[in-house]
Protein backbone atom coordinates (compact mmCIF):
# COMPACT_ATOMS: atom_id res chain seq x y z
CA UNK A 1 0.00 0.00 0.00
CA UNK A 2 1.56 3.19 -0.83
CA UNK A 3 1.75 6.06 1.80
CA UNK A 4 1.23 9.73 1.31
CA UNK A 5 2.00 12.61 3.49
CA UNK A 6 0.79 15.92 3.34
CA UNK A 7 3.38 17.50 1.79
CA UNK A 8 3.89 14.97 -1.33
CA UNK A 9 -0.10 14.74 -2.35
CA UNK A 10 -0.50 18.72 -2.65
CA UNK A 11 0.76 18.30 -6.28
CA UNK A 12 -2.50 16.11 -6.91
CA UNK A 13 -4.43 16.97 -9.55
CA UNK A 14 -8.07 17.85 -8.56
CA UNK A 15 -9.65 19.27 -11.58
CA UNK A 16 -11.17 16.11 -12.48
CA UNK A 17 -14.33 15.50 -10.65
CA UNK A 18 -15.01 12.20 -9.48
CA UNK A 19 -18.64 11.61 -8.34
CA UNK A 20 -18.93 9.15 -5.29
CA UNK A 21 -22.21 8.14 -3.74
CA UNK A 22 -22.38 8.13 0.09
CA UNK A 23 -20.13 9.56 2.53
CA UNK A 24 -20.80 9.67 6.26
CA UNK A 25 -19.03 11.72 9.38
CA UNK A 26 -19.14 11.45 12.60
CA UNK A 27 -18.08 13.82 15.10
CA UNK A 28 -19.47 15.30 17.77
CA UNK A 29 -19.11 18.32 17.17
CA UNK A 30 -21.86 20.69 14.99
CA UNK A 31 -19.41 22.76 13.12
CA UNK A 32 -16.74 20.21 12.74
CA UNK A 33 -19.86 18.08 10.79
CA UNK A 34 -20.83 21.00 8.97
CA UNK A 35 -17.41 21.84 7.70
CA UNK A 36 -16.71 18.32 6.76
CA UNK A 37 -20.52 17.86 5.02
CA UNK A 38 -19.24 21.20 3.56
CA UNK A 39 -16.05 20.18 2.00
CA UNK A 40 -16.98 16.46 1.02
CA UNK A 41 -19.92 17.99 -1.12
CA UNK A 42 -18.44 20.57 -2.64
CA UNK A 43 -14.47 19.58 -3.29
CA UNK A 44 -14.41 16.20 -3.50
CA UNK A 45 -17.78 15.53 -5.22
CA UNK A 46 -19.71 13.31 -2.87
CA UNK A 47 -23.62 13.23 -3.80
CA UNK A 48 -24.90 12.76 -0.56
CA UNK A 49 -22.99 13.45 2.97
CA UNK A 50 -24.54 12.02 5.93
CA UNK A 51 -23.88 13.45 10.02
CA UNK A 52 -24.07 11.56 13.07
CA UNK A 53 -22.89 13.18 16.73
CA UNK A 54 -21.92 9.19 17.67
CA UNK A 55 -21.49 6.32 16.72
CA UNK A 56 -24.54 4.77 17.89
CA UNK A 57 -26.05 7.46 15.37
CA UNK A 58 -23.15 6.37 12.65
CA UNK A 59 -24.05 2.65 13.00
CA UNK A 60 -27.94 3.73 12.63
CA UNK A 61 -27.58 5.91 9.13
CA UNK A 62 -24.60 3.20 8.05
CA UNK A 63 -27.14 0.30 8.68
CA UNK A 64 -29.60 1.79 5.99
CA UNK A 65 -27.45 2.71 3.18
CA UNK A 66 -26.42 -0.07 0.46
CA UNK A 67 -23.33 0.88 -0.03
CA UNK A 68 -20.48 3.90 1.80
CA UNK A 69 -17.81 5.33 0.23
CA UNK A 70 -16.22 7.05 2.98
CA UNK A 71 -16.28 7.07 6.95
CA UNK A 72 -15.02 10.19 8.43
CA UNK A 73 -14.66 9.14 12.23
CA UNK A 74 -13.34 11.36 15.23
CA UNK A 75 -11.38 9.85 17.69
CA UNK A 76 -13.13 10.70 20.51
CA UNK A 77 -16.86 10.99 20.94
CA UNK A 78 -19.55 9.68 23.09
CA UNK A 79 -19.73 6.32 22.30
CA UNK A 80 -15.97 5.39 20.87
CA UNK A 81 -13.01 6.70 22.71
CA UNK A 82 -9.67 5.60 20.99
CA UNK A 83 -8.61 3.25 18.84
CA UNK A 84 -10.30 0.39 20.44
CA UNK A 85 -13.84 0.03 18.47
CA UNK A 86 -12.09 0.38 15.13
CA UNK A 87 -10.88 -2.69 14.02
CA UNK A 88 -14.35 -3.72 14.71
CA UNK A 89 -15.75 -0.71 12.04
CA UNK A 90 -13.15 -1.94 9.59
CA UNK A 91 -14.28 -5.58 9.62
CA UNK A 92 -18.14 -4.10 9.52
CA UNK A 93 -17.53 -2.06 6.63
CA UNK A 94 -14.41 -3.42 4.07
CA UNK A 95 -15.58 -1.49 1.26
CA UNK A 96 -15.52 1.75 2.44
CA UNK A 97 -12.60 4.12 3.02
CA UNK A 98 -12.31 4.98 6.90
CA UNK A 99 -10.61 7.97 8.31
CA UNK A 100 -10.35 9.38 11.74
CA UNK A 101 -10.12 13.08 11.51
CA UNK A 102 -9.23 14.42 14.92
CA UNK A 103 -7.75 16.82 16.98
CA UNK A 104 -5.33 14.89 18.93
CA UNK A 105 -1.82 14.60 17.32
CA UNK A 106 -0.75 12.40 19.82
CA UNK A 107 1.69 9.76 18.37
CA UNK A 108 0.31 6.55 20.02
CA UNK A 109 -2.94 8.19 19.10
CA UNK A 110 -1.95 8.19 15.46
CA UNK A 111 -0.05 4.78 15.39
CA UNK A 112 -2.74 3.06 17.38
CA UNK A 113 -5.48 4.17 14.64
CA UNK A 114 -2.92 2.90 11.63
CA UNK A 115 -2.69 -0.25 13.37
CA UNK A 116 -6.09 -0.71 13.69
CA UNK A 117 -6.53 -0.83 9.89
CA UNK A 118 -8.32 2.98 8.87
CA UNK A 119 -6.84 4.28 6.25
CA UNK A 120 -5.38 7.71 7.11
CA UNK A 121 -5.29 9.74 10.04
CA UNK A 122 -6.63 13.46 8.96
CA UNK A 123 -5.47 16.34 11.87
CA UNK A 124 -8.52 18.61 11.96
CA UNK A 125 -5.15 21.38 12.30
CA UNK A 126 -4.77 20.55 8.79
CA UNK A 127 -5.87 23.41 6.01
CA UNK A 128 -9.00 22.89 4.29
CA UNK A 129 -6.57 22.26 1.18
CA UNK A 130 -4.57 19.50 2.77
CA UNK A 131 -7.33 17.96 4.04
CA UNK A 132 -9.43 17.71 0.81
CA UNK A 133 -5.96 16.25 -0.18
CA UNK A 134 -5.67 14.02 2.03
CA UNK A 135 -8.97 12.87 1.81
CA UNK A 136 -8.10 12.61 -1.96
CA UNK A 137 -5.08 10.16 -1.61
CA UNK A 138 -7.32 7.89 0.72
CA UNK A 139 -10.37 7.71 -2.13
CA UNK A 140 -7.55 6.82 -4.55
CA UNK A 141 -5.65 3.79 -2.68
CA UNK A 142 -3.34 5.41 -0.38
CA UNK A 143 -3.14 5.58 3.47
CA UNK A 144 -2.61 8.79 4.79
CA UNK A 145 -0.13 9.58 7.31
CA UNK A 146 0.36 12.86 8.62
CA UNK A 147 3.98 14.58 8.42
CA UNK A 148 4.88 14.83 11.64
CA UNK A 149 4.86 10.82 11.52
CA UNK A 150 6.58 10.88 8.14
CA UNK A 151 9.38 13.18 9.84
CA UNK A 152 9.94 10.85 12.81
CA UNK A 153 10.62 7.97 10.53
CA UNK A 154 8.17 5.58 12.76
CA UNK A 155 7.62 2.27 10.88
CA UNK A 156 3.51 1.99 9.94
CA UNK A 157 2.74 -1.02 8.83
CA UNK A 158 -1.47 -1.37 9.11
CA UNK A 159 -2.85 -4.63 8.52
CA UNK A 160 -4.39 -5.26 4.58
CA UNK A 161 -7.80 -5.62 4.55
CA UNK A 162 -9.32 -7.57 1.34
CA UNK A 163 -12.23 -5.28 0.44
CA UNK A 164 -15.41 -7.06 -0.14
CA UNK A 165 -18.59 -6.73 0.37
CA UNK A 166 -20.50 -8.45 2.96
CA UNK A 167 -23.43 -10.56 1.77
CA UNK A 168 -24.45 -13.44 3.96
CA UNK A 169 -23.90 -15.29 7.15
CA UNK A 170 -20.98 -17.10 5.55
CA UNK A 171 -18.73 -13.98 5.07
CA UNK A 172 -19.01 -13.44 8.90
CA UNK A 173 -15.68 -12.76 10.73
CA UNK A 174 -14.90 -15.14 13.82
CA UNK A 175 -15.32 -12.21 16.26
CA UNK A 176 -18.73 -11.18 14.61
CA UNK A 177 -20.17 -15.17 15.16
CA UNK A 178 -18.80 -14.73 18.31
CA UNK A 179 -21.17 -11.93 19.18
CA UNK A 180 -24.09 -13.53 17.35
CA UNK A 181 -23.53 -16.74 19.66
CA UNK A 182 -24.02 -13.99 22.76
CA UNK A 183 -26.73 -12.28 21.15
CA UNK A 184 -28.91 -15.92 20.57
CA UNK A 185 -28.64 -16.14 24.31
CA UNK A 186 -30.33 -12.32 24.61
CA UNK A 187 -27.65 -10.61 26.39
CA UNK A 188 -27.66 -7.21 25.80
CA UNK A 189 -24.42 -5.06 24.06
CA UNK A 190 -23.03 -4.55 27.57
CA UNK A 191 -23.47 -7.70 28.51
CA UNK A 192 -22.04 -8.97 25.49
CA UNK A 193 -19.14 -6.47 25.90
CA UNK A 194 -18.05 -8.09 29.35
CA UNK A 195 -18.81 -11.90 28.35
CA UNK A 196 -15.92 -10.69 25.05
CA UNK A 197 -13.59 -8.47 27.54
CA UNK A 198 -14.05 -5.57 24.87
CA UNK A 199 -15.95 -1.69 24.42
CA UNK A 200 -19.35 -1.48 24.56
CA UNK A 201 -18.97 0.15 21.09
CA UNK A 202 -17.25 -2.89 19.34
CA UNK A 203 -20.05 -5.09 20.34
CA UNK A 204 -22.35 -2.06 18.51
CA UNK A 205 -20.66 -2.04 15.32
CA UNK A 206 -20.02 -6.15 15.28
CA UNK A 207 -23.82 -6.43 15.87
CA UNK A 208 -24.37 -3.52 12.53
CA UNK A 209 -22.11 -5.41 10.50
CA UNK A 210 -24.60 -8.71 11.65
CA UNK A 211 -27.59 -7.17 11.07
CA UNK A 212 -26.26 -6.28 7.20
CA UNK A 213 -25.33 -9.61 6.75
CA UNK A 214 -28.98 -10.91 8.00
CA UNK A 215 -30.58 -7.68 6.25
CA UNK A 216 -31.96 -6.65 9.50
CA UNK A 217 -32.40 -3.77 11.38
CA UNK A 218 -32.91 -4.66 14.71
CA UNK A 219 -31.51 -7.77 17.20
CA UNK A 220 -35.03 -9.03 17.58
CA UNK A 221 -35.47 -9.33 13.56
CA UNK A 222 -32.63 -10.79 13.32
CA UNK A 223 -33.10 -13.15 16.15
CA UNK A 224 -37.03 -14.14 14.26
CA UNK A 225 -34.88 -14.33 10.80
CA UNK A 226 -32.21 -17.26 12.45
CA UNK A 227 -35.27 -18.82 14.36
CA UNK A 228 -36.79 -19.39 11.00
CA UNK A 229 -33.95 -20.77 9.36
CA UNK A 230 -33.65 -23.23 12.03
Amino acid sequence: MTIAGSEHILSQSLNMPVQRRFAVVVDDHDLVRDGLRRVLLDRCHFENVLEAADLEGALDLLAQLPIVDLIAIDLHMPGASGPEALPALVEAFPDARIVVISGSESRDDIVGCLAAGVDGYIPKSLSVVEIVAAIESVLSGQMFVPRNILRRGVAVDPPSRARREIVGMEHLTPRQREVLGELLLAKTSKEIARALNVVEGTVKIHLAAIYRALGVRSRSEAIAKLASRS
